[in-house]
């Protein structure tokens, strides 16, 4: 059997397909070209937006990550790419088979049956289990094996990543919501000054001092700041939609969201880009693990090049009539190397390897570009983070200088020595200061999301190959 088995293999390897050499392949990006720096971060954790100490925020996102669809939909990914890895890990172990077969026949009497049996109806019987293990001498199964691994790896990490980026939509939506609250209340707030100023005017119009032109001015901006306001809560309703949907929710479920006071956001901002980015953002995880799920799947083809080794084996019983079918005579058993051998498929398996390559090198040039979405997107959060604490110190400054001017040129009209334009102009520009201040407070929690997901949103990778 041992000089059979060397004298097949030896003749199946001479006459195995021709494989094509093919292309150079694309090549994975240098993290370390990018600019990413060898130093850790402890910063975000798994549950990162907790520390801006808002139970309602907090409640959301956990109703959020219960009840989402795309989380349901990237769970059901992950089930199905561990199904596959315990299919691919089956077929590299033995393989048994048990049947038994009952056939009531008249055998032929001009057959191979002689008499008495030819001529006459007898049950043929066969009882056996039969056994095969694929010795996988090119290691073709276990290249489909680490193929189905990385992918199941792959979708692990995809549904982080879609654990992520639920979060930051809820978190960045929500503070959406409370900027457009906030706005609402400054513009109520503005509304009821431009009130009394219109009251004042009409006082000073019946005294004589100004004229139905500056009264008019005064209902007009009155008007204005109403119809502000009403856009805001427009926009603010449709925050609560979208707040709602992300929760899985109909359009009701957001109405009972409130508003929180936003304080200053504190600031922790890395001063260089992590090369750990790579480690701790799981579309980088999953895209890297598809990479080597796609070299495996090029392993598997350059495997199918060589001869196919299975070792059979099969014992049972056979017999005519089921009265002697567990007789000892009616023992049968047997074992052997069944050997397939690829020579010529019409370019086929070359074919096949070259789309497997062809998925290489997409999955590499995935990577690549997911990996400089990467960098940019933290590289942005960090600088708009940096740009916004230089405005909101400045605005900060124009609101308090602004507001001290508004409440000058009221003193000034009430008292008669200042006249409308003046508090026109007071009037607008703490309008606009104000509702920019509020803006900037929310800008500050959105972009701290922001760099939270870019960082990979407490994600660490606990893949083991």
């Amino acid at each position: 059997m041992k000089a059979l088995l060397s004298l097949l293999l030896a003749t199946a390897l001479a006459g195995c397909a021709a494989m094509d050499a093919g292309e150079p392949g694309t090549v994975q990006l240098d993290a370390a070209r990018l600019g990413l720096q060898d130093h850790a971060i402890d910063w975000p954790s798994d549950h990162w937006w907790a520390r801006y100490g808002d139970e309602q925020l907090s409640g959301l996102v956990e109703e959020a990550l219960a009840g989402s669809p795309s989380m349901d939909a990237a769970r059901a990914r992950l089930d199905a790419a561990n199904a596959a890895v315990r299919g691919a890990r089956a077929v590299r172990l033995p393989q048994a088979d048990a049947g038994l077969n009952v056939t009531r026949q008249r055998f032929s009497e001009n057959y191979i049956y002689p008499p008495p049996y030819g001529g006459s109806m007898l049950t043929d019987a066969n009882l056996r289990v039969d056994v095969g293990l694929d010795l996988d001498l090119w290691g073709r199964n276990r290249s489909r094996f680490a193929a189905a691994v990385s992918s199941s790896e792959a979708a692990r990490a995809d549904l982080e990543m879609a654990r992520n980026t639920l979060i930051s939509a809820v978190v960045q939506s929500y503070y959406k919501l409370q900027n457009a609250l906030s706005q609402q209340a400054v513009l109520e707030e503005i509304a009821g000054q431009q009130q009394k100023v219109l009251d004042i005017t009409r006082e000073r119009v019946g005294a004589g001092l100004d004229t139905e032109i500056e009264a008019k001015q005064a209902e007009s901006a009155v008007a204005s700041a109403r119809v502000q306001w009403s856009q805001a809560a427009a926009n603010a309703q449709l925050l609560r939609n979208q707040l709602a949907a992300l929760l899985g929710e109909g359009p009701g479920r957001g109405g009972g969201i409130e508003r929180v006071a936003l304080d200053a956001m504190p600031a922790q901002v890395p001063s260089e880009l992590p090369l750990e980015l790579l480690s701790r953002r799981p579309d980088l995880i999953a895209a890297r693990e598809r990479v080597l799920a796609a070299t495996s799947e090029v392993s598997a083809a350059k495997a199918e090049f060589y001869p196919n080794v299975n070792l059979a084996a099969f014992a049972g019983f056979m017999s005519l009539g089921l009265d002697s079918l567990l007789q000892g005579g009616s023992k049968t058993y047997g074992v052997g190397p069944a050997i397939s051998l690829p020579i010529f498929h019409g370019g086929s398996l070359n074919a096949q390897l070259d789309r497997r390559r062809a998925e290489r090198d997409l999955a590499i040039a995935d990577y690549n570009q997911a990996l400089l979405t990467a960098v940019r997107e933290a590289a942005d959060a960090v600088a708009s983070i940096q740009a916004l604490q230089g405005q909101a110190v400045d605005q900060a400054r124009s609101l308090d200088a602004i507001a001290s001017a508004y409440q000058l040129a009221i003193n000034r009209y009430r008292s008669g020595l200042g006249n409308f334009i003046q508090v026109l102009l007071a009037q607008n520009e703490v309008q606009k200061q104000s509702i920019l201040a509020a803006d900037l407070r929310a800008r500050a929690y959105e972009l701290d999301a922001q760099l939270a997901t870019a960082l990979g949103g407490g994600y660490v990778n606990t893949a083991t190959h």
